[in-house]
């Protein structure tokens, strides 16, 4: 029997045994308390929705779903036992609307509401209107939720409760003359942290109970979010970790905690000291890792709690093994600021979900990453014996995502888990920009000619497999005019990786899959290549001089991809063109302001006939949930607005202002 499989079974033999325990008067208070629950409507989306309906369908609960226009053939959608629309796509007219999803609870006799994370997961109102409808809000009570939503109120309530707190300032007084006075008295560099606003786990029940499940780190962040996360926090003595776990408990029974919550805290590298920042009163992205390393499942304690059960276990009871790391992938561009892409996945093939592997999803292959919500793709969940072991792992689950028709982050998620200085566990929120170099390699040292032949010769085997046709007298196969078997024959196979192009000339050796091959004006190769299929897709076996080389291979419209254990290369394959439409593009981008990614146009800030100078913003787009504005790429005047108005969807290089002349 595995870890994992022992840990959740004395887990949950434990919380048995307690139950027999309980006295009789303890019995009576709990009937109370208890209201069970049969069917949960989840007010949420893509992975989380689909986390929350897995363990509610183990537990015998019925599930109720709700959708957007955009989500109508979600996963989560068809996961539900019922599931109901409730508005456009954008989240305020549909996932925020707290009166339609109370609404559809009450036509689904929904007992309870899990509203996962997001969205209305820490909004105290719809906390309380649950509450007036005699719905179950799965968290915690209203109270604890508005308390550590307003930062000045959680550090005066932590402080009392001896919790350390960051030094600084939190009074009534908000005035700019204030805030410089006390800006001089603490010294820079200064935090600044909005009184309302921002979101080691904690749990705790209806009776009084709280437990810490130890800590996670969330260090590396780009955009000052989330990007990998790990359990328990690298580098902490054990003083320090008990020392957090007790002071996350005193901070959920100070606001009379129930349910999941988070308790950040700031710690300081070289000393460990640290201090309280805020708490999220909901269930996190990153919880998984807390359940590897536990071996427990959250969302039951959550389903569990709410419907007036103890905890299952105490804190002795919970035992800590190995070490957990989770993976974010995003649709996004790492290269261009960590842009978000939105758009279709032409393919996703994802690591298969193992005892110690999760990969926590809620999008299938041929659907979309709308530009209304979060491009998060899935989580990859990884547990291994220790540290290292762990991030052996996740580097080679990585290595096994294959997507086509929109960028993600998966290349660079392996060069950060593997990185000299993650590795060695030197962790902390400047992570990615004091290591950009390593982070971010130039194109030419991530290219080689090993792969620039591989999506040669994979696109030309491509193309003769489509291609081929069969004499049905003699039943034989026959290669097309075009490619008839001669040692002579020779084509010449462009492509182009980012800005750079090149040429592989590949000749056919007048054997089977044999041919000579080299790269530009490079040393030629003899080359065995063929194909396969495989449960993960085509694949490209090759033997190069004295190399044999295995490879995933996708050809998508015009590019190729190749994936291998380094990541996803991806290729174009351009179509012929002349010199001077190349000048014709370059003048029309000179010319106009196009959108940089799909998303709602949010503002248009000029009109026909404005002098505009160089830099000065044009116009706004909001997209999963970033700002982009878009500037003038010169001095000049507006000469067109495109007839878009506020809200409208626009697609990535959409124009939307032309310019001429200069001011």
């Amino acid at each position: 029997m595995s870890y994992l499989t022992r840990l959740y079974r004395n887990n949950y033999l434990t919380y048995l045994q307690q139950q027999v325990r309980f006295s009789h008067a303890r019995q009576i208070k709990e009937d109370l308390l208890r209201r069970p629950i049969s069917k949960v409507l989840i007010a949420n989306r893509g992975e989380i929705a689909c986390r929350v309906m897995r363990t509610a369908k183990k537990l015998g609960i019925r599930t109720v779903a709700v959708y957007s226009d955009a989500d109508k053939h979600a996963m989560h959608v068809e996961m539900a036992d019922e599931a109901y629309h409730i508005g456009p796509a954008p989240s305020t007219q549909s996932y925020l609307n707290a009166e339609k999803i109370l609404e559809v609870a009450k036509k689904s006799n929904s007992q309870a509401i899990h509203p996962g994370y997001g969205f209305l997961s820490e909004n105290v109102e719809f906390c309380e209107k649950c509450a007036t409808e005699n719905v179950i809000f799965i968290g915690p009570p209203p109270s604890a939720i508005r308390d550590m939503g307003i930062k000045s109120t959680s550090k005066a309530i932590m402080s009392a409760a001896g919790v350390p707190i960051v030094r600084g300032y939190h009074g009534e007084d908000q005035s700019i003359e204030k805030l410089k006075e006390e800006a001089q008295r603490i010294g820079f560099p200064l935090m600044i942290k909005a009184v309302r606003g921002g979101g080691g786990k904690v749990f705790a029940d209806m009776h009084g109970n709280a437990v810490h499940l130890f800590e996670r780190d969330c260090s590396v962040q780009r955009r000052h979010q989330k990007i990998i996360e790990e359990a328990p926090a690298p580098g902490l003595s054990e003083e320090t970790r008990q020392s957090l776990g007790a002071a996350a408990v005193r901070a959920a029974k100070a606001v009379g905690y129930v349910g999941a919550g988070t308790v950040e805290f700031i710690l300081h590298r070289r000393t460990h000291e640290f201090h309280f920042m805020e708490m999220n009163t909901r269930l996190q992205v990153e919880h998984p890792i807390t359940e590897m390393i536990t071996g427990t499942d959250l969302v039951e304690w959550q389903l569990r709690v709410a419907s007036g059960e103890p905890l299952p276990v105490t804190q002795e009871d919970i035992v800590r093994r190995g070490h957990a790391v989770e993976c974010r992938i995003y649709a996004e561009e790492p290269g261009a600021g960590f842009l978000p892409r939105a758009g279709t996945l032409h393919r996703l093939t994802q690591p298969l979900p193992e005892e110690f592997v999760r990969v926590e999803t809620g999008v299938r292959e041929g659907q979309d990453v709308s530009v209304h919500y979060d491009p998060m793709i899935a989580k990859l969940v990884v547990w291994g014996g220790d540290r290292t072991e762990a991030l052996a792992k996740t580097r080679a689950k990585l290595a096994e995502y294959q997507v086509a028709g929109l960028e993600t982050n998966v290349n660079f998620l392996l060069r950060l888990s593997g990185a000299s200085a993650f590795v060695s566990g030197d962790v902390h929120t400047a992570f990615i920009p004091q290591h950009e170099q390593e982070l971010f390699p130039k194109s030419d040292s991530e290219l080689n000619e090993e792969r620039a032949i591989q999506a040669a010769l994979g696109r030309i085997l491509v193309t003769q497999r489509e291609n081929i046709v069969y004499d049905n007298w003699k039943g034989i196969s026959v290669q097309p005019a075009s490619w008839r078997p001669n040692y002579r024959l020779e084509k010449n196979v462009p492509l182009r990786f980012e800005e750079k192009d090149l040429t592989v000339i590949v000749q056919y050796e007048n054997m089977p899959n044999k041919f000579r091959v080299k790269v530009n004006n490079g040393e030629w190769k003899s080359v065995e290549a063929s194909l396969s299929n495989t449960e993960t897709g085509l694949r490209l076996n090759a033997l190069i001089g004295d190399k044999r080389t295995n490879v995933g291979l996708l050809t998508h419209e015009q590019q190729v991809h190749v994936y291998s254990e380094s990541g996803q290369t991806v290729f174009e394959t351009p179509r012929p063109r002349h010199q001077a439409a190349a000048g014709a593009d370059a003048a029309a981008a000179a010319n106009s302001a196009s959108s940089p990614t799909p998303g709602v146009l949010e503002k248009i800030l000029v009109s026909k006939g404005d002098k505009v100078v160089k830099g000065q913003p044009l116009f706004v787009v909001i997209a999963m949930k970033m700002e982009y504005v878009v500037r003038s790429p010169r001095d000049a005047v507006i000469s067109a607005v495109a007839a878009f108005k506020q809200g409208d969807a626009v697609g990535k290089g959409t124009q939307v202002v032309l310019l001429e002349g200069e001011s």
